[in-house]
């Protein structure tokens, strides 16, 4: 019997995660060996989401009865869902509930980690990393465009922000006003 036929048996034409019996596909559950054990079968909808589950995270509603499927790899996948919506407040509510045996939640970290990309670190002009909170030392005279004064050089800049997306800025008070830096005019100090 084909992985598909296994899936469509074991989920009866509906899709794992949201019920819809349209357009189903099979979708492993990385790290997959191949096998029923390690897929699921989803609708086109549901596919579409699944590495991107913020571009619209009320279709995930679907999950609150989902996630109590037997199936490991459906636990898991709702699992990885929730944790990158949790933002949105019920899906930390229906993680809260959820329980994973011990080795279904190591496969769902396991897979979480895959996805994620590492954060880009931030460092000042000397390489030195920078993180919120930290102060620096500016190293030369920067014109404030729109603020009409220059933050000279030697002005230290208490508790920094980092700008997300950006590792190229940071944010801080200069002169009490809340400027964006490039970090290559500035030094950790």
């Amino acid at each position: 019997m084909s992985l598909e036929n296994q899936l469509r048996e074991r989920a009866e034409n509906r899709c794992e995660l949201c019920g819809a019996t349209e357009n189903l596909k099979v979708r492993e559950v990385p790290p997959s060996d191949g096998t029923a054990e390690t897929a699921i079968l989803v609708c086109e909808t549901c596919d579409s989401l699944i590495d991107n589950p913020e571009a619209n995270p009320n279709h995930w509603h679907c999950l609150n009865e989902s996630m109590w499927s037997p199936v490991p790899a459906v636990q898991v996948s709702a699992w990885r869902i929730l944790k990158q919506i949790a933002a949105e407040g019920w899906p930390q509510d229906l993680l809260d509930m959820l329980y994973l045996e011990p080795e279904v939640q190591a496969w769902a970290e396991e897979g979480l980690q895959e996805t994620k990309e590492e954060a880009p670190v931030v460092r000042d002009a000397n390489g030195n990393p920078l993180a919120d909170g930290d102060s620096v030392v500016i190293l030369k005279d920067l014109p404030v465009k729109g603020a009409g004064f220059t933050a000279k050089q030697g002005t230290k800049v208490n508790n920094i922000r980092l700008v997300p997306d950006d590792p190229t800025h940071i944010q801080g008070k200069v002169n009490g006003v809340s400027i964006f830096l490039k970090t290559e005019f500035l030094k950790k100090a």
